[in-house]
C-alpha cells in the first residue's frame, strides 16, 4: 500500500465506493491471477480528487476471460457503476507487461 499527497476524508459515499472498489480488485487477484500474484494498491490525493490504482502481476485477462466466457462479470459492472455513481472515471484491463489494473478517479465532494 502506498499512499501519495496530503490524505483527507473523501466524501462519504466516495470513502465506502472506494473501499469496495479495492476490495473487489483484490478479490479478483485472489480468484484470477494466481497463487504466485502479488498486488499493490496505491492513493493518490490530489487537490480536488482521490485516484485510487490496484494492479498485480498475475496472468492477466487471459484466466479471467477463460473463466467467465465474454461476460465480464457483476464485480466489473459494480466497479463501473461506483465510480459513476460519484462522478468519476474507472478504467481496468490488462497491465503492460502482464497482470490486470484498476484505475479510478474520484472527485473528493461529491
Amino acid at each position: 500500500l502506498w499512499i501519495e499527497g496530503e490524505a483527507r476524508a473523501p466524501s462519504p459515499g466516495v470513502d465506502v465506493a472506494a473501499f469496495r472498489l479495492i476490495q473487489e480488485a483484490l478479490t479478483n487477484t485472489l480468484k484470477h491471477a494466481g497463487s504466485q500474484a502479488r498486488a499493490w494498491v496505491r492513493l493518490y490525493y490530489g487537490d480536488r480528487d482521490l485516484t485510487v490504482e490496484i494492479e498485480d502481476d498475475g496472468r492477466g485477462t487471459a484466466t479471467f476471460m477463460a473463466d467467465n466466457g465474454d461476460n465480464p462479470g457483476h464485480g466489473l459492472v459494480g466497479m463501473y457503476e461506483r465510480v459513476a455513481l460519484y462522478g468519476g472515471e474507472l478504467k481496468i484491463g490488462p497491465r503492460v507487461g502482464g497482470g490486470f489494473g484498476v484505475r479510478a478517479r474520484f472527485p473528493l465532494e461529491a
